[in-house]
Protein backbone atom coordinates (compact mmCIF):
# COMPACT_ATOMS: atom_id res chain seq x y z
CA UNK A 1 0.00 0.00 0.00
CA UNK A 2 1.37 3.20 -1.05
CA UNK A 3 1.84 6.29 1.86
CA UNK A 4 0.95 9.53 1.36
CA UNK A 5 1.80 12.71 3.27
CA UNK A 6 -0.88 15.04 4.70
CA UNK A 7 -0.20 18.51 6.79
CA UNK A 8 -1.70 19.24 9.52
CA UNK A 9 -1.77 22.93 11.27
CA UNK A 10 -2.14 22.97 15.11
CA UNK A 11 -1.05 25.14 17.96
CA UNK A 12 2.44 24.63 18.66
CA UNK A 13 1.72 23.81 22.60
CA UNK A 14 -0.77 21.38 21.46
CA UNK A 15 1.47 19.65 19.31
CA UNK A 16 4.36 19.30 22.05
CA UNK A 17 1.29 17.69 24.51
CA UNK A 18 0.16 15.89 21.97
CA UNK A 19 3.36 14.44 21.24
CA UNK A 20 4.10 13.85 24.44
CA UNK A 21 0.85 12.33 25.35
CA UNK A 22 1.51 9.98 21.99
CA UNK A 23 5.33 8.96 23.17
CA UNK A 24 3.39 8.16 27.06
CA UNK A 25 1.27 5.60 24.77
CA UNK A 26 4.15 4.13 23.07
CA UNK A 27 3.34 5.57 19.47
CA UNK A 28 3.95 8.29 17.16
CA UNK A 29 1.35 10.84 16.03
CA UNK A 30 1.78 9.09 12.61
CA UNK A 31 0.09 6.14 14.12
CA UNK A 32 -2.33 8.21 16.45
CA UNK A 33 -3.70 9.75 13.40
CA UNK A 34 -4.03 6.15 11.45
CA UNK A 35 -5.72 5.16 14.26
CA UNK A 36 -8.40 7.66 14.17
CA UNK A 37 -8.65 7.78 10.39
CA UNK A 38 -8.94 3.73 10.42
CA UNK A 39 -11.68 3.60 13.69
CA UNK A 40 -13.31 6.64 11.47
CA UNK A 41 -13.53 4.92 7.88
CA UNK A 42 -14.71 1.87 9.73
CA UNK A 43 -17.19 3.58 11.82
CA UNK A 44 -18.52 5.63 9.27
CA UNK A 45 -18.15 8.77 12.09
CA UNK A 46 -16.46 10.54 13.91
CA UNK A 47 -14.95 7.63 16.92
CA UNK A 48 -15.48 9.74 19.53
CA UNK A 49 -17.90 12.26 21.42
CA UNK A 50 -17.12 16.33 20.41
CA UNK A 51 -19.06 18.82 22.17
CA UNK A 52 -17.60 21.78 25.20
CA UNK A 53 -17.72 22.11 28.60
CA UNK A 54 -20.96 22.89 29.37
CA UNK A 55 -21.26 25.54 31.07
CA UNK A 56 -17.91 26.98 29.62
CA UNK A 57 -15.93 29.34 31.67
CA UNK A 58 -17.75 32.10 30.25
CA UNK A 59 -20.93 30.75 31.68
CA UNK A 60 -19.54 29.61 34.80
CA UNK A 61 -18.36 33.28 35.72
CA UNK A 62 -21.50 34.71 35.44
CA UNK A 63 -23.29 31.79 37.24
CA UNK A 64 -21.14 32.54 40.11
CA UNK A 65 -21.48 36.73 39.95
CA UNK A 66 -25.53 35.63 39.90
CA UNK A 67 -25.11 33.74 43.02
CA UNK A 68 -22.49 36.39 44.83
CA UNK A 69 -25.38 39.11 43.92
CA UNK A 70 -28.21 37.20 45.15
CA UNK A 71 -26.51 36.48 48.33
CA UNK A 72 -25.98 40.39 48.91
CA UNK A 73 -28.26 42.59 46.69
CA UNK A 74 -26.37 45.74 47.23
CA UNK A 75 -23.46 44.48 44.48
CA UNK A 76 -26.01 44.89 41.82
CA UNK A 77 -28.70 47.19 40.46
CA UNK A 78 -32.65 45.98 40.08
CA UNK A 79 -34.82 47.72 38.31
CA UNK A 80 -38.36 47.66 38.26
CA UNK A 81 -39.49 48.89 34.79
CA UNK A 82 -38.25 47.19 31.76
CA UNK A 83 -37.79 50.82 29.85
CA UNK A 84 -35.37 51.76 33.10
CA UNK A 85 -33.37 48.94 32.53
CA UNK A 86 -33.23 48.99 28.93
CA UNK A 87 -32.01 52.64 29.05
CA UNK A 88 -29.18 52.22 31.31
CA UNK A 89 -27.94 49.18 29.45
CA UNK A 90 -28.26 51.03 25.79
CA UNK A 91 -26.67 53.70 26.89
Amino acid sequence: MASTNINIRMDSDLKKQFEAFCADMGMTMTTAFNIFAKKAVREYRIPFEIGAEIPNDETKEAIREVQEMKADPTLGKSYTDVDAMMKDLLA
